[in-house]
């Protein structure tokens, strides 16, 4: 008797009403296959009156059971919260979206107003997306205010068709007089990528009420940040995001940081294991300083920040009466750095917020600590990516097949690798980039140059110069045939122009010093071989040659690593100065 008092207690405790109207199977580890198994559930379901939500999460429905708790659902008019996640687990692919139609048709049925819907772990792929088109786009989820699709393995196809879905749902509802107004978005481990992520960014773009952005460990690199950074902005009351384990690099940093310099909402910045590099923390720095008067919490770590960098980033925070944390774990600091950024942090009274720096990598050699290099390195990066996102795909893919038979692959696409283009290549510099770009190489990266802008004209001929090799015939051409038609339309345009070109190049150089502390690059031998074969052309100036000629002959730190480039780039412009 006391047996079956305490099986009813738990029982009844199981279905405990935890929110409004809401009845629970959470954790309770049931196989749900057919009708017959879900009776219970059912009962229960017709049975309450007032439903608002339903958990299902930690169990495992087939076809038929969803089916049978659907027809329950169906008379549910007051239904608001699904909480449906982890609730596929050990069933086949083509199982999940029928099972997600019936049940979404439901609701379409049943006139509910969903305020949650969350399907998060369950590795449904793209076709699973598909599974719930329907109800994101019906009057149901005019709504809706949380999505939860954690960990779905949605991928780029599935990212898009989401992301399509929500922008028709914004439009019919406007259409109806209330706008969707999104306020939860949640969608880690997706392996969304740039493409995914920026079909999203548009939606978000869009519909402009979003309160949090979860999209950690994505796969996704600065283009893609860049495309949610123009989110951000449309965003205004946007209190948290999360965009950990992406690859910012300082470009997508710097961008985000642009963005999110009007803000006044932001409360939490994770940006933990994103490599927003020096230059990126230093811009995100500035904007913390000049705004975001709320901040909580800021996630700097693991990004290959410089203690220098780092500083900058703690002076930010001092006057942020409600910062909770500053993470800058995982760094490039250094012995000396740490004690210099706790020592930092004490003298403002904000040594108890700053996370613990026990996994600091070590201060950077001078070599290492550079931004060409970072950029340079940046090119192997999204490629390691994309490749470590195909691997797990396989690797989920295997796991899936043990666990469904093989008889129904992991269905998300692997990553395709699209062509390179100019913008990629001025991105990030490689030899093969510039060779795949192709007979108009020259004429692409004309176009992506604004000549106006003396540093960034600068800036891209020595990216250009940055991939020549003395012994490959091929590439070697290609630099110099860009090389070429950059700067032909440099010193076409005005004297001006090309007198602003020339002393940006020098500054960058580390030949002279900038009023505007722009940071020089470090020299390699093909910036000054690329220089020498310019300087031997019809269309660089002669008073530019002077220039450069004054300048080369001094001693100079910064082209000692390059002895033989510098000597000869040296003699030709003392050759063509006494001819001119």
């Amino acid at each position: 008797m006391a047996t079956d008092i305490v099986s009813q207690l738990a029982e009844s405790l199981a279905k405990t009403v935890v929110e409004e109207g809401e009845l629970s199977y959470k954790g309770q580890g049931r196989k749900l296959d057919d009708s017959q198994s879900v009776e219970e559930i059912v009962k229960d379901i017709k049975d309450f009156e007032g439903l608002q939500a339903l958990r299902l999460e930690g169990n495992t429905v087939g076809v038929e059971a969803a089916k049978a708790i659907a027809k329950a659902l169906e008379t549910k008019s007051q239904f608001k919260r699904c909480y449906w996640s982890d609730m596929f687990t050990g069933r086949l692919r083509s199982e999940i979206p029928p099972a997600l139609n019936s049940l979404g048709d439901a609701l379409m049925l049943a006139g509910a107003k969903l305020t949650v819907l969350d399907l998060s772990d369950n590795a449904f792929g793209p076709d699973g997306v598909k599974g719930i088109e329907n109800l994101l786009k019906s009057s149901a989820c005019y709504t809706l205010q949380e999505l939860r699709l954690n960990n779905c393995g949605m991928g780029i196809g599935g990212g898009k068709i989401l992301a399509a879905s929500l922008m028709e749902c914004h439009k019919k509802s406007s259409a109806q007089g209330t706008p969707l107004g999104l306020k939860i978005f949640v969608a880690g481990r997706n392996r969304l990528e740039n493409d995914g992520a920026t079909a999203l960014a548009l939606a978000f773009q869009t519909i402009g009420s979003l309160e949090e952005i979860h999209m950690p460990q994505n796969g996704i690199n600065h283009p893609g940040v860049t495309a949610l950074a123009m989110a951000v902005q449309h965003n205004p009351n946007l209190r948290t995001l999360n965009l950990n384990d992406n690859t910012f690099t300082e470009k997508g940093a710097i961008a985000m940081a642009k963005a999110l310099k009007h803000s006044r909402s932001i409360q939490v910045i994770n940006f933990g294991d994103c490599l927003v590099r020096p230059g990126g923390a230093t811009a995100i720095a500035e904007t913390v300083s000049e705004g975001l008067p709320i901040l909580k919490e800021l996630n700097l770590s693991y990004g290959e920040i410089t203690e220098e960098a780092a500083l900058v980033v703690a002076h930010a925070v001092k006057d942020k009466d409600q910062l909770e944390k500053l993470d800058l774990n995982g760094n490039y600091l250094g012995e000396d750095g740490c004690k210099t950024l706790k020592d930092l942090m004490e003298g403002m009274n904000m040594a108890e917020l700053l996370a613990s720096l026990s996994d600091d990598e070590g201060k950077l050699d001078d070599d290492d600590d550079d931004d060409d290099d970072d950029e340079d390195d940046d090119d192997d990066e999204e490629e390691e990516v994309e490749e470590e996102g195909v691997e797990e795909e396989e690797e989920e893919e295997e796991e899936e097949e043990e666990e469904e038979n093989v008889s129904n692959k992991f269905s998300t696409p692997p990553a395709t690798m699209r062509p390179p283009d100019a913008s990629s290549f001025l991105s990030f510099p490689s030899p093969d980039k510039l060779l795949k770009l192709g007979a108009k190489r020259a004429a692409l990266i004309e176009q992506q140059v604004d000549v106006a802008d003396a540093i960034k004209t600068a800036e891209a001929f020595l990216k250009i110069a940055s991939v020549y090799k003395e012994d490959n015939n091929d590439v070697k051409s290609a630099v110099l045939e860009s090389v070429d038609a950059l700067l032909k339309k440099v010193f076409s345009s005005s004297s001006v122009v090309g007198y602003n070109f020339v002393s940006s190049l020098l500054v960058l150089l580390g030949l002279i010093k900038s009023e505007e502390k722009v940071k020089p690059v470090l020299v390699v031998a093909g910036h000054l071989q690329a220089l020498e074969h310019a300087v031997r052309q019809d269309y660089f100036p002669t008073e530019s040659k002077a220039v450069l000629n004054a300048f080369m002959s001094r001693k100079n730190q910064a082209l000692e690593s390059c002895g033989a480039s510098r000597h000869k780039l040296q003699s030709t412009l003392q050759t063509v100065h006494s001819h001119s």
